[in-house]
């Protein structure tokens, strides 16, 4: 459901954060292990599994490592051979407990958010970004890959919309 378009600020970002959050889950209801671990475009590595994790990597680097300034917080999925978290390895993945650590995340990145004002800052590559900035920069992650997800879902099984 989406949020409604009048809202104060902070509720306006929450609701749509919440919202590209739950249409990313939504893409990736109804199907096997295998569907969600498929690679159904030729020329690229993005899954419906792969992208449930790299966006709770994404909710934990921006509202804990960036906003809550802890820069030593480990990487949820690490593979030395692989620079982007949506290519580690899929084949042994469980999807419960990953489905399982996003959740973790998203609820962390709530908690995280909950405790500062918009205007608050965090630190990235030595700039300050206020939370603001990093409610937005999330929410237009979250938009870029559901549209990879509605690609790959309607590959999949044909399945569009909602």
């Amino acid at each position: 459901m989406r949020p409604t378009y009048v809202l104060h600020h902070r509720e306006l970002l929450d609701g749509w954060l919440r919202f590209h959050r739950s249409t990313l889950l939504v893409k990736c209801e109804g199907l096997t292990d295998e569907q969600r671990k498929a690679r159904p475009v030729a020329t690229s590595q993005l899954s419906l599994h792969g992208l449930v994790r790299h966006m709770a990597e994404v909710e934990r680097n921006w509202f804990r490592r960036v906003l809550q300034r802890d820069p030593e917080l480990p990487r949820i999925w690490v593979d030395a051979a692989a620079s982007d978290r949506l290519l580690v390895p899929l084949d042994d993945a469980s999807w419960e407990e990953d489905l399982a650590a996003f959740r973790r995340e998203c609820e962390a990145s709530d908690a995280a958010a909950g405790g500062h004002d918009l205007d608050d800052t965090g630190e990235w590559r030595d700039k300050q970004v206020s939370l603001m900035s990093i409610y937005l920069h999330v929410i237009q992650e979250y938009a870029r890959h559901n549209g990879h997800a509605d690609l790959i879902r309607e590959l999949l099984d044909g399945s569009v919309g909602l």
